[in-house]
């Protein structure tokens, strides 16, 4: 069984821990099985790229490696600080909601 991640695509996100503790970012793609994601200008590597008709010059190329999703907390939209997830029903829908602010996110 797969766990329930808090966090989606889209969110913006602050690293609490690891070499890129505290810069902030947005949420690129989720990897649910491994429990990592992908954040914008954040984890970068330097990825070697041999020449093809996409890239005939090839070369050194920087882009974002996942990170663990343990490793990132949530900003809440009205504090615009990191703020812990929580869920409940409004009607018959589940949301996530902010717990610093009490706000559906």
């Amino acid at each position: 069984m797969m766990a329930k991640l808090k966090i989606k695509s889209g969110d913006i996100v602050k690293v609490i821990a690891g070499d890129h503790k505290g810069t902030e970012g947005k949420v690129l793609r989720v990897f649910i099985d491994a429990n990592k994601a992908i954040v914008e200008g954040t984890n970068m590597v330097s990825v070697h790229t041999k020449p093809s008709a996409k890239s005939p010059q090839g070369g050194i190329v920087k882009k974002e490696a996942p990170i663990q999703i343990s490793n990132l907390a949530l900003i809440d939209p009205k504090s615009k600080t990191a703020t812990k997830v929580g869920y409940k029903t409004e009607g018959d829908k589940k949301v996530r909601f902010s717990k610093k602010s009490n706000q559906v996110l």
